[in-house]
């Protein structure tokens, strides 16, 4: 169904896309002040960043919907009206400046990681801001993001931000946006999320150019209630709470719809908008952008890009999106087996608010039961780790993350394998495939030659180099293993942060590639095994071996550390017993054969610890989560 109501004309929906830290939540705190969406003295940074996390680390790691109600005053009316003459081409202009119209927004993140996030976001929407910092120019993942705004047909207004830094280069960052989008320099807005420069412009350019939403043209007739699920969360009172975009018909409290995918049946308990915590309104109509409250605790039922339908009639699903592909494994454990219950409920609690990583149950060995987990990068990975240990209290064990292979064994069985310490021995192997990458980097050129040995290291070779004013594109392809092998912070120091990344998952392609494995105290830990490159086994092995030399705590006898590889020993290393000094005794009279006597004691008793099997070395949780970052 094709058509736009009265009510839609002046409904405006659109997100903003940026790379991280070009300003996007500080222009959008601008917008909420602007639109009088949140009082001045109840305003602050982030604000539609609401987890503790985003705001430690200064980055959006949640979608964030918004509705704003912006009427122009006549200072505003008459500046803008001048702007309006100079369009070329309007699709809005049959408006009155005196209209108040309806602006649903949703922030989306800028890390690469949380790309999927900001796909789902899209297709709720019918215009995209790309925002780029002055002081910055054009980043990698400013070229991916408005690579998947134009393929989802979004309208783009390009827009400068930072204009008020006096290291702003507005210019230069203003020819290559408008470049980059195909448009003249004249339509791409120069704003300041800081003071508010530009800002009210900018909101009369989504009025102008951004199309009023329109149901889709899938040529299905529908009759009743057609929304599109684009996130959604759990209440402990309420169930599933699933944010949506409506595209047809009207639903209200009481109303029966279902889920297209599951067959669920629900009643809505509650509709409502984000204004921006949520609130309720008497209906949900075409073109808006709201919350249902389904009521529903069973897990499963909602996912996202999935219908919502009248619970009675036919009615099409609306095309959806692909799920998330993890592209990073890691094993989750509690500490204490007793937790695992608990681990188990928070996981499954935050799934319901992060869709986007995956999770099944396992067992360790030595680490007991557990949960392997799927997650978008490293990034997403510390995240999650993180908001089950601040969320739910827990104490984790984290395993080395690792990617998947294609393992061909040399009786001919082949297997997929997401995790180290399930990869055949290394006399099993015939051959093996990983996952490859196109990775994007855009660097001030100056840095180009100490980034050309860098690439090497990671067994990446360059495809195509561009110039890009100033700065250079430069197009690679490479392993996915040496991508999450520290490569991002490699870019970054090498060109002291001035040059960004993005990528795309390809093919397999076949790998020359062993386990390591890490041996403490006669044991082979789990969680300390990753797959490394051939070449780099024995260097791997010792800075593995090294690292947790240093991290472990002393024991109560000597502990030896060996890294293992190519089917034999390649490093080792023993980490000393703790030491009785006994000077206390010796100021109270002892001499120097009660001493002797004493360590030698001691000295069998740790033999004795050693020998039979009961002393055990106990890896601390801090020390699982260091072996895991990248020093």
């Amino acid at each position: 169904m094709l058509g736009m109501s009265e009510g839609q004309r002046n409904i405006r929906n659109f997100c903003i896309i940026a790379h991280i830290d070009h300003g996007k939540s500080t222009l959008a705190d601008r917008l909420l002040e602007l639109t009088g969406t949140i009082e001045k003295r109840k305003m602050q940074n982030q604000v539609l960043d609401s987890m503790e996390l985003e705001r430690e680390r200064g980055i959006t790691i949640k979608m964030t919907p918004v509705r704003m109600h912006w009427k122009p005053d006549q200072a505003s009316r008459m500046k803008l009206e001048e702007i309006r003459k100079r369009n070329l081409e309007l699709r809005a202009s049959s408006f009155e400046l005196s209209d108040s119209y309806v602006m649903n927004l949703i922030d989306t993140p800028g890390h690469i990681d949380f790309a999927y996030e900001v796909s789902r976001a899209m297709k709720a929407v019918e215009g995209a801001i790309v925002l780029v910092d002055a002081t910055q120019g054009v980043q990698a993942q400013t070229i991916s993001v408005l690579g998947m705004a134009q393929e989802a047909g979004l309208t783009i207004i390009p827009a400068v931000n930072k204009i008020d830094s006096p290291l702003a280069r507005v210019p230069e960052t203003t020819k290559q946006i408008a470049e980059l989008c195909g448009l003249p320099e004249s339509d791409v807005l120069l704003v300041s999320g800081k003071t508010g420069e530009g800002v009210p412009e900018l909101l009369q350019a989504v009025i102008d150019r951004v199309p009023a939403p329109k149901g889709v043209d899938d040529g299905a007739v529908t009759e009743g209630f057609r929304g599109l699920v684009f996130d959604f969360k759990y209440s402990n009172h309420a169930g599933v709470i699933v944010f949506l975009r409506s595209f047809d018909g009207a639903t209200k409290r009481g109303d029966k719809l279902r889920f297209a995918a599951s067959e669920q049946v629900f009643t809505v308990l509650e509709v409502g908008i984000f204004a921006p915590a949520e609130t309720p309104v008497e209906h949900l109509s075409a073109g808006e952008i709201g919350y249902i409250t389904t009521g529903i605790k069973e897990p499963g039922v909602a996912s996202v890009g999935d219908t919502i339908l009248p619970a009675k009639g036919g009615g099409k699903p609306l095309p959806g999106y692909d799920r998330p592909k993890p592209v990073v494994w890691a094993s989750i454990y509690p500490e204490s087996q007793d937790d695992f219950n608990q681990l188990r409920l928070a996981i499954d609690r935050l799934r319901l608010s992060d869709s986007s990583f995956t999770y099944e149950e396992e067992s360790g060995g030595l680490l007991g039961r557990g949960f392997r987990c799927g997650f978008l990068g490293m990034l997403h990975l510390e995240i999650i780790s993180e908001r089950l240990h601040r969320e739910f209290n827990l104490s984790l064990v984290v395993t080395t993350p690792s990617i998947t292979y294609e393992v061909v064994t040399k009786r001919g069985k082949r297997e997929v394998v997401y995790s180290a310490a399930r990869f055949p021995d290394y006399g099993d192997i015939a051959e093996v495939y990983e996952p490859w990458v196109e990775a994007r980097i855009i660097s001030p050129s100056e840095y180009l030659p100490k980034l050309m040995p860098m690439l090497f290291d990671h067994e990446a070779f360059p495809k195509v180099t561009e110039n890009f004013g100033e700065r250079n594109l430069l197009v690679v392809e490479m392993p996915l293993r040496e991508l999450m092998r520290g490569f991002f912070d490699d870019v970054k120091s090498l060109s002291s942060g001035f040059a960004s990344l993005s990528y795309k998952i390809l093919e397999l392609r076949k790998a020359d590639v062993v386990k390591l494995e890490l041996i403490v105290a006669e044991e082979i830990v789990p969680a300390f095994s990753r797959i490394v490159s051939r070449k780099r086994a024995e260097l791997e092995a010792e800075s593995a071996v090294e690292k947790l030399h240093d991290l472990l705590p002393a024991q109560l006898f000597a502990t030896k550390i060996q890294g293992q590889a190519l089917g034999r020993i390649i490093s080792s290393k023993t980490v000393r017993a703790t030491q009785k000094t006994l000077g206390d005794f010796g100021k109270n009279g002892g001499d120097r054969t009660r001493k002797m006597k004493l360590w030698q004691n001691q000295k069998e008793g740790k033999k004795r610890l050693k020998e039979h099997g009961v002393g055990k070395v106990r890896i601390p949780q801090e020390v699982f989560l260091k072996m895991v970052r990248k020093d």
